[in-house]
């Protein structure tokens, strides 16, 4: 039973993954000084994911929306980022945004705490809206 139940997720998992790269947003369009600033302050996270995670997809889709390079660790088959995720995010749950800035470490779980925390740093409309 618990096989058929591991495949059935898988396998819905792939499917999600696959409709995710038909459907992919628009990028943010930016200015190539605008890109370059939004990739040095992109520079300092890390996402933990399982690559066919609903919740780990969206936070994907958002990344790949507001045009940032993200470096993504997998903890589904990479023990080494899972055991970090473990020893220095405290538990094995993902999607899990590392932010290191500032020589401090911070692990943000939940894919909506992370969507609005990348919306409110690199999403230009957000940020004309605060300037207003």
């Amino acid at each position: 039973m618990g096989l058929v139940v591991t495949a059935v997720r898988e396998g819905l998992g792939r499917v999600i993954v696959f409709v995710n790269y038909i459907t992919r947003p628009a990028q943010v369009p930016r200015s190539a000084e605008a890109q370059r600033e939004a990739e040095a302050a992109a520079a300092g996270l890390s996402l933990y994911q399982f690559y066919a995670c609903p919740f780990c997809v969206r936070t994907r889709r958002a990344i790949h929306r507001l045009n940032i390079p993200i470096r993504v660790c997998d903890a589904q088959h990479d023990q080494t980022h899972r055991q970090t995720l473990l020893n220095d995010g405290g538990q094995i749950k993902v999607p899990c945004l590392r932010i290191d800035e500032n020589g401090e470490t911070r692990w943000m779980y939940e894919s909506a705490a992370i969507i609005e925390y990348l919306d409110q740093r690199f999403d230009p409309s957000q940020q004309r809206a605060e300037e207003s």
